[in-house]
């Protein structure tokens, strides 16, 4: 416990700013270093002063990257650091079997084994970038308690062990060199109680000077020097990284950390006032959605939502970091996800799973080019688009939802996805058919106040036919395909099409969960 107090004194005083020069931060104060205090912990001063930024609206697309010490046993999924301590589970016995006796070997010791040997910034920046990714987030920081970025705070950190390097900090270098906006995620909350269970039986966990396992908590549950440890270690995040996003996993809406976040969003806002720049916080569920970015994990909405939001998922299907034996998602199912997101206004993050060694399999690598090569010729569909009346048609149900989308909808020709740009509306016909598609939404009713000029599908050159009637909008398909899934239709009418309406989202202020 000595550490601990000596760590919170620490904690009171200060944190370190970028460049690992150290600036005295008070972390009750949600000025910046510069003075600035536009934004305070208050959830309607926030509303009153802060706008999601356009470049999130028109990004659309972003890539999480969950890699850590929990890539070296690569068993079940990212949180073995957590179930090997849960007598009797499968990763409890696995680790007995495999590694040994938990007093002998535990979670610290695989520390060594993450070497990141074949680690390099710059090619993964560049597959990002190939992806047709606008945003990346590297977890900076998983519930395992492990840092991979170069902490003052937490003495366990890839600079000083494993990898012996900042992997945070070079991610920043490569992802910004490109042109994308460099975010992160923190998972230290969870940090809290996450190996609480090897407080049970024998292990390692029960010698308290190890801080790597935090708090031992009973239950999700949080304290006020905690809570003020967490801010600190956001702020630090902050001032030496910059980030202009900040995701955060499901337990910020506790009671006790909740006020605490309310000073981080003041104090990060405040922050990006000076920086010139605009930034996003994400959550799960307990904010306001005009004050923040809601997020959807492994799943989506099923409306169309006033304010924008964001589903984070996985190309892999059992794990967000890498384990053996994983099953990814395809392409198809990928693409088909970001475009019904879209057309509700939402963003995807989507997740790949690095080996230990920072090496990215060639199956997910695979997936990220196969995205992109659509986004080549459909990007134009995809960002910088905004809502049109209603998000689609169709009679496919897709999913929607937290923790529903590892099963891929079957979609039609007659499953439609609308966005707008301009005086362009893009249909985006989610199958094939040679006898064309049907468009009810487009009937002469509907857009009555607007004409169609033209109708072509993006990556190709052929003439498109088409017949607006009161029934709707026919068009036929080019004979070549011009891509492999997902196919947009660019119609041009002489004037806007028509705006997203407010009637058919949810409460601007609806706080999820």
């Amino acid at each position: 416990m000595k550490t601990f107090l000596r760590l919170l004194l620490v904690l009171s005083l200060s944190v370190s700013c970028k460049n690992t020069n150290k600036v005295s931060v008070n972390i009750d104060s949600v000025a910046s270093p510069k003075g600035t205090k536009t934004f305070q912990p208050d959830w309607g001063n926030i509303a009153e002063n802060y706008t999601i930024p356009k470049w999130f609206s028109d990004a659309k697309f972003g890539i999480f990257i969950h890699w850590g010490v929990y890539a070296v046993p690569a068993f079940v999924n990212e949180w073995y650091p957590r179930n090997m301590y849960q007598k009797d589970s499968r990763e409890y016995l696995h680790h007995i079997e495999t590694w040994g006796a938990h007093t002998e070997f535990g979670y610290k010791d695989f520390i060594p084994v993450f070497k990141a040997e074949k680690f390099n910034a710059d090619e993964w920046a560049e597959l990002f970038r190939e992806s047709g990714a606008r945003y990346v987030v590297p977890v900076a920081e998983h519930h395992d308690g492990f840092s991979m970025y170069d902490s003052e705070l937490n003495e366990w950190n890839s600079v000083k062990m494993g990898p012996k390097k900042d992997i945070t900090g070079l991610l920043k270098t490569a992802i910004e060199k490109r042109g994308l906006v460099f975010g992160l995620s923190t998972h230290r909350a969870e940090n809290a109680w996450f190996y609480n269970g090897g407080m049970d039986f024998p292990s390692d966990v029960q010698d308290t000077s190890i801080t790597l396992y935090g708090r031992r908590y009973a239950g999700e549950k949080y304290t006020e020097d905690f809570a003020r440890e967490w801010l600190a270690h956001t702020y630090e995040l902050i001032n030496k990284y910059e980030p202009k996003l900040i995701w955060f996993d499901w337990t910020v809406n506790n009671p006790v950390l909740m006020p605490y976040f309310n000073k981080f969003m003041a104090y990060y806002y405040n922050n990006a006032l000076d920086w010139g720049t605009d930034v996003v916080v994400n959550t799960k569920q307990g904010y306001p959605t005009n004050i923040q970015v809601w997020d959807v994990e492994r799943g989506k909405s099923g409306k169309m939502m006033l304010f924008p939001w964001q589903t984070d998922t996985s190309v892999g299907k059992k794990s967000w970091s890498y384990v053996d034996g994983e099953e990814n998602k395809t392409p198809e199912q990928i693409v088909h996800d970001l475009i019904d997101i879209v057309s509700k206004n939402g963003n995807l993050l989507l997740n790949i799973g690095p080996r230990a060694d920072g090496t990215i399999t060639d199956e997910q690598k695979e997936v990220l080019l196969s995205i992109g090569k659509w986004l080549k010729v459909n990007g134009e569909a995809i960002y910088d688009t905004r809502c049109w009346k209603k998000f689609g048609e169709g009679e496919a149900e897709p999913t929607q939802g937290s923790f529903t989308d590892n099963t891929a909808t079957a979609y039609t020709v007659r499953d439609i996805r609308f966005t707008t740009k301009g005086n362009d509306l893009y249909a985006i016909v989610l199958n094939w058919d040679d006898a064309g598609a049907f468009i009810k939404s487009l009937n002469k009713e509907v857009v009555s106040d607007t004409k169609i000029l033209k109708v072509s599908m993006l990556g190709s050159d052929e003439e498109i036919k088409w017949e607006q009637t009161n029934e709707g909008l026919k068009l036929s398909f080019p004979k070549n395909r011009p891509c492999e899934y997902a196919y947009s239709f660019k119609i041009s009418f002489d004037g806007k099409v028509g705006k997203h309406l407010e009637s058919e989202a949810v409460d601007e202020v609806m706080k999820h969960g």
